[in-house]
C-alpha cells in the first residue's frame, strides 16, 4: 500500500482540479428551481410561497432516489481507482434502473394529482391553486433529473468534471432565458407565470440530458459503456450493491420524511412566514448546492484511493475536507447576513418576510456551518464503504431532536415562527459530536475493491501507530 502524507498544499491542488469544478457544476445544475423562485418574485409573495412549496416536493423526490446514486458513486470512485471498467458499467446499469422507477412513479402522481400533493405541505387554498400547473409540468422533468444525475457522477468519478459543468451552464441559461420569455410573456409568447418557469425547468432538463449524452458518447476513450455489461449484474454484484445501497438509501428516504414533516410545520405558519422561507431555502440551496459538490467532490476523491489500496490518503483527505468546507460555509453566511437586503429583495417580500428572512439568516451561520461539516463527513463515509454509521446517526438524531421539537413548537405551542424555524438544526451539534470521534477512528475504511481490502492490514496498523504518538 503506497501512502504519502498529504500536505496542505497537495490537498488544494486537488480542491482546485477536481473538488471545484464539481461543486460549481453541481451548483449549476441544482439552481433550476433557485431561479424559478427569484424571478417569479415579481409576482408576488403569494407565487413565491407556491413556487417554494413545489421544490419541496421535488427535495423529497430528491430523497427518495438519490440514496441509489450514492451507492452508484460510492461504486464508481472506488471501481476507477481500481480500473474496474466492467464494475463502473454495471453499476450504471443498475442505479439508472432504480433510479427511473422512482422518477416515473414521483412524475406520475405529480402529473395526476398535485392538488394532492400541495395539499399534504400546506392549508392554503390560494398557494395550491398557484402551485398546481407548477408541479403538474415539472413532474415531466422528473425521469430526466434522474438521467443527468447518474451521467454527471459516473463522468466526475472518472475525473471528467469539465463536460458536467459545460451542460449544468448550458441547461442553466435555457432555463434562465424561457424563464424570462415564459413568466413575462415577453416576444408574443403568453405570459404564463408561475407555469412558464415549469416549462423553462422541463425544457433545460432536455437540454442538460442529451448535451450530456452527446459528451458521454463522443468520450469513449477514457470509459466505454457496453451495453451487454450495463445489464449484467450477476455474481453477487446485485445483492452488494443493494447491500451498499439500502443504509443510503433509508439514511435519504427517512431524512426526506423528516424535512417534509418539517415543511409541514412551515406551511401553516403565516404566508408572510411561508414566503420567506421559499425565499430563504433558495439562499440556503445556492449554499448548499455548492457545498454538495464539495461532498461530491470529497466522494470521488476519498473513493479514489481508498479503492486503489491507498486507504491512508483517503483518511487524511477526509481529515482535510471536514476542516476546509465548514469555514468556507462561515464565510459565505456571514457575507449573506451582511448583504441580507439586497439580496431577499429579489424576491418581491414584504416587511415581515424581510425581517424574517434576515434573523433566519443569522442562525444559518452557526447551523449552516456545523451542518456541512456533518455532510461532508457523511459522504465520505459513504465513499470509504461505510453506509450504516451516519445513516443510524441522522435518522436517530433527526426523528428524536430535531423533528418533535420543531413539531411542538410550531404546531402544538404555537410560537413565533422565528422561534420555530431556529429548532430546524437542533440535531446538528449532536451529530457533529460522534461524526468527529467516528472520522477519527478510521472504522468507516471498508473497500469494495481487492486492492483496497489488500490494504487493511496495513491501514489499521499505521492508524495504531499515529495514535501511540499523539499524531492520529
Amino acid at each position: 500500500m503506497e501512502n504519502v502524507k498529504i500536505s496542505w498544499g497537495s490537498f488544494f491542488r486537488t480542491v482546485v482540479t477536481i473538488a471545484l469544478p464539481i461543486a460549481f457544476q453541481n451548483f449549476l445544475s441544482t439552481t433550476a428551481g433557485m431561479v424559478d423562485t427569484i424571478m417569479i418574485g415579481s409576482q408576488g409573495e403569494l407565487a413565491v410561497a407556491a413556487v417554494g412549496i413545489c421544490s419541496q416536493i421535488s427535495s423529497l423526490f430528491f430523497s427518495c432516489y438519490f440514496g441509489f446514486a450514492g451507492g452508484g458513486l460510492l461504486f464508481f470512485a472506488q471501481y476507477w481507482g481500481a480500473r474496474n471498467e466492467k464494475g463502473i458499467s454495471r453499476t450504471f446499469g443498475l442505479a439508472l434502473v432504480c433510479m427511473l422507477a422512482v422518477s416515473l412513479l414521483f412524475g406520475a402522481v405529480a402529473v395526476v394529482s398535485p392538488e394532492f400533493m400541495l395539499s399534504v405541505y400546506t392549508d392554503k387554498e390560494n398557494i395550491i391553486a398557484i402551485g398546481i400547473p407548477y408541479i403538474r409540468i415539472v413532474g415531466f422533468a422528473y425521469p430526466l433529473q434522474v438521467i443527468a444525475v447518474i451521467i454527471s457522477f459516473l463522468m466526475r468519478s472518472t475525473e471528467r468534471v469539465k463536460p458536467p459543468l459545460v451542460c449544468s451552464i448550458l441547461a442553466l441559461v435555457t432555463n434562465f432565458i424561457l424563464n424570462w420569455v415564459l413568466i413575462y410573456g415577453r416576444f408574443g409568447m403568453p405570459k404564463m407565470g408561475a407555469a412558464g418557469a415549469a416549462v423553462g425547468t422541463l425544457v433545460s432538463g432536455m437540454v442538460n440530458v442529451c448535451a450530456l449524452l452527446v459528451f458521454l458518447l463522443r468520450d469513449q476513450k477514457t470509459l466505454a459503456l457496453h451495453i451487454r455489461e450495463v445489464f449484467d449484474w450477476r455474481g453477487g454484484f446485485l445483492k452488494e450493491y443493494i447491500q451498499k445501497c439500502f443504509p443510503i438509501l433509508c439514511n435519504e428516504l427517512f431524512y426526506g420524511i423528516g424535512q417534509m414533516l418539517i415543511n409541514i410545520v412551515i406551511g401553516h405558519q403565516a404566508e408572510s412566514a411561508i414566503a420567506a422561507m421559499a425565499a430563504f431555502r433558495v439562499l440556503e440551496g445556492f449554499v448548499f448546492a455548492f457545498f454538495g459538490g464539495l461532498a461530491d467532490a470529497s466522494s470521488v476523491v476519498v473513493g479514489k484511493e481508498v479503492g486503489s489500496g491507498r486507504l491512508m490518503n483517503g483518511y487524511q483527505y477526509v481529515k482535510k475536507f471536514a476542516v476546509l468546507c465548514p469555514a468556507i460555509t462561515f464565510c459565505i453566511c456571514l457575507t449573506g447576513f451582511v448583504l441580507n437586503r439586497p439580496m431577499l429583495s429579489l424576491f418581491g417580500l414584504g416587511a415581515e418576510a424581510m425581517f424574517y428572512g434576515k434573523y433566519m439568516i443569522l442562525i444559518y451561520l452557526a447551523a449552516g456551518t456545523v451542518r456541512t461539516c456533518n455532510y461532508i463527513m457523511n459522504s465520505c463515509y459513504r465513499a470509504g464503504g461505510e453506509a450504516v454509521f451516519g445513516t443510524l446517526l441522522e435518522i436517530i438524531c433527526l426523528f428524536a431532536v430535531s423533528v418533535p421539537a420543531t413539531w411542538a413548537a410550531g404546531m402544538i405551542w404555537h410560537l413565533p415562527f422565528l422561534a420555530v424555524f431556529s429548532f430546524l438544526y437542533t440535531d446538528e451539534l449532536i451529530r457533529l459530536v460522534f461524526e468527529l470521534w467516528y472520522t477519527k477512528s478510521g472504522r468507516w475504511v471498508k473497500p469494495v475493491t481487492e486492492q483496497g481490502r489488500a490494504g487493511l492490514p496495513e491501514f489499521r496498523a499505521a492508524l495504531l501507530k499515529s495514535r501511540r504518538f499523539g499524531k492520529g
